[in-house]
């Protein structure tokens, strides 16, 4: 296949890219920044990668490139739990997902011949926050900032329908490699003062990175996939639990917590990302015929760590 990957520089996107490109496929990477995608994929180790510079909420010659592409994956968006959330930032959120899905799905509706398939990401943000409550695909959405992000997001891409290309959602959970949001909280295991975020009792719907790779790629090539997907592992935990089994694999104590307002100093509203969590289940995906190969929280980390 020729798969065009925004996105493609950041903790999901360049172990998509290298998965996509040791099975042989060509991959475009549409990048703000062509000097630090290079650095990324250097083109001695990357001969089927090909950069391609672009300003994502603006349209241009760059999406002339997706012609002649077979499949678009879109993840780009800027970080939502880096930096505190001025109305700046917030807007600076919405518009990385709503422009930039929205230029995507322009360029495919302009290319000759089109791509098959597009698959967009989103995130469990779409269903609000609950200690009590169980979410699916089926579930309605939240009324807070995230979940109108998530809804203006989805709204863009569902556009892509009326070209007649295929559309796959992915909802993401948190996802759990060596980087990302596992980095932020083993630097306080390694010294000595790990512990749940907030009060520990908030849900934490988690995926394996390798998982997320699989199921994007399952989504490419399955043409029966389509619509919304949970990107979930089948057993959700609470933070504490996370906590706990982390100290567990990296032998370290886990009983410190981090108090929910110092988290709220640091990032203002964008701390409900860590201290509010939701519950849910990837009905879909699993119905989908997914394997995972983490469905359980103990072996992911012990994998990730060890």
């Amino acid at each position: 296949m020729k798969v065009a990957i925004t996105g493609a520089t950041g903790f999901v996107g360049s172990r998509l890219v290298e998965k996509l490109h040791k099975e042989g496929h060509q991959i475009l990477v549409f990048t703000r920044n062509p000097a630090t995608a290079v650095k990324v994929f250097p083109p001695g180790a990357f001969p089927q990668v090909e950069i391609v510079a672009y300003t994502p909420t603006v349209s241009g010659s760059w999406q002339e490139a997706i012609n002649r592409c077979d499949g678009i994956v879109n993840l780009a968006g800027e970080p939502i739990a880096e930096e505190r959330w001025t109305p700046e930032q917030k807007q600076k959120i919405l518009n990385s997902r709503q422009l930039g899905t929205q230029k995507i799905v322009e360029a495919i509706a302009q290319a000759n011949p089109q791509p098959s398939v597009l698959v967009n990401a989103s995130a469990i943000g779409y269903y609000g926050t609950s200690e009590t409550a169980t979410f699916d695909e089926t579930s309605s959405p939240g009324k807070d900032f995230l979940a109108q992000v998530c809804e203006a997001w989805e709204a863009e891409a569902q556009k892509v329908e009326d070209a007649g290309v295929r559309l796959v959602i992915l909802r993401f959970g948190i996802v759990l490699g060596n980087g990302g949001a596992l980095a932020k909280m083993i630097t306080p295991f390694k010294l000595f003062t790990g512990g749940p975020l907030g009060s520990g009792c908030q849900w934490l719907s988690w995926i394996h990175l390798d998982d997320l790779v699989n199921l994007i790629l399952q989504a490419l090539t399955n043409p029966g996939m389509k619509g919304v997907y949970n990107a979930t592992a089948p057993h959700p935990v609470r933070m504490a639990e996370l906590s706990q089994t982390l100290g567990e694999v990296m032998q370290r104590p886990s009983w410190l917590p981090v108090p929910g307002f110092a988290l709220e100093l640091l990032l203002g509203d964008g701390a409900m990302v860590v201290l509010e969590g939701q519950k849910v289940m990837p009905q879909l995906t699993l119905e989908a015929g997914f394997k995972y190969q983490y469905p359980q929280l103990l072996p992911a980390l012990q994998e990730i760590i060890g």
